[in-house]
């Protein structure tokens, strides 16, 4: 049932890896500027988690009432777990405004190959904050992937947007880069969370702890939208949006916030399935598709060393999971211990 809830999630993660970026540079792209709104979006969609919590509701109720037990309780989170929650959200929260500033002055490509960077970081974190395991594989997955990346960014001269400074397009590359750095710091104090709970981790409990870390990082985008004076600028950008106008606008921003919410549920659903490396790796795999994507969406440019990075990260991912399945085979294909024979007592010979 794992492996058949590792696949659903997935899915989520690869169309909020693919679609976010593109949605949010499409907002810029067509009028937008509003960088902390953007922010507040990549979480904002948190409610629609309220629907699978509610089901999860109803299943637990109607299962104590056929076994006769007590209350069933609405959250099953305790205190210590939302605290860590609410801290990780607004760590969350920063890095969506980073990622957000860095996006509105970068190509989605650009973007792409300096968020590829976190997988390193992630390995580096993994490895001293979960004591994560490497074997051949994952190492090789995790060259593969960086060196991937290394090759479009020595080769990603000339990409700058003709309406974005020097200046501004040289801050939005690093602000880019620390979001990643951040984010690759998040998946594994989130794997850390899961171990050092001291209840229970499950299904439904990480949709609780999504949903308090995504209420977090909102609540922190929302006051950078007070101070910024978003709320009296949005009717006047959505009238002035260059594609469609008010209703375009309005539905974009919806379906913005739903495709980051599968992102969210995406990373976060892997690190408790598998592992934040494993999450990192899926990430990683997917921003050549992206660019891919922002080639035939945008008419980003699209070099032979990008079609060179898309192999290699490729490569990367099928070397990490096969490594993954080898490992999983060998533990079921261990042979269970034999016990050694009971000895033989004086009356038994008798």
């Amino acid at each position: 049932m794992k492996n058949g809830l590792l696949i659903i999630i997935c899915i989520f993660l690869s169309v909020g890896t693919c679609g976010g970026p593109l949605l949010t540079r499409l907002y810029y792209t067509n009028g937008g500027t509003r960088i902390w709104f953007m922010s507040f979006l990549a979480t904002a969609g948190c409610p629609i988690i309220l629907i699978p919590l509610y089901v999860s509701f109803i299943r637990r109720s109607n299962r104590n009432k056929a076994e006769n037990t007590n209350k069933t309780k609405l959250f099953l989170m305790e205190t210590p777990l939302f605290i860590a929650s609410t801290f990780i959200g607004l760590l969350i929260g920063l890095d969506n405004y980073l990622y957000a500033y860095g996006l509105a002055y970068l190509p989605v490509s650009t973007s792409s190959l300096i968020v590829g960077t976190q997988l390193a970081f992630n390995a580096i974190f993994a490895f001293f904050m979960v004591k994560q395991k490497f074997t051949p594989f994952s190492i090789n997955a995790v060259v593969l992937l960086t060196v991937g990346t290394g090759i479009l960014a020595l080769h990603s001269k000339g990409d700058r947007p003709a309406d974005v400074s020097h200046k501004e397009y040289v801050v939005g590359f690093l602000l880019t880069l620390f979001a990643a750095v951040l984010y690759a710091f998040i998946l594994p104090l989130v794997e850390l969370t899961y171990k050092k709970a001291r209840q229970e981790i499950t299904f439904t409990l990480v949709l609780e702890i999504q949903l308090v870390m995504c209420v977090a990082s909102t609540c922190f985008c929302l006051v950078g939208m007070i101070v910024k004076g978003d709320f009296e600028a949005i009717p006047g950008e959505a009238r002035e949006f260059m594609i469609g106008g008010s209703a375009f606008y309005y539905t974009l921003m919806v379906i913005t916030g739903i495709v980051w919410q599968g992102f969210f549920l995406g990373a976060i659903g892997v690190v408790y399935c598998a592992s934040s490396l494993a999450s990192g790796v899926f990430i990683s795999v997917l921003l050549p598709v992206t660019e891919i994507l922002a080639f035939v969406c945008f008419r980003e440019k699209f070099q032979a060393e990008k079609g060179v990075s898309l192999f290699l990260s490729l490569w990367g991912f099928v070397s990490y999971f096969y490594g993954e399945f080898k490992s999983g085979k060998k533990i079921i294909d261990k042979p269970e211990t034999e016990l050694p024979p009971l000895p033989v007592s004086g009356s038994d010979v008798a």
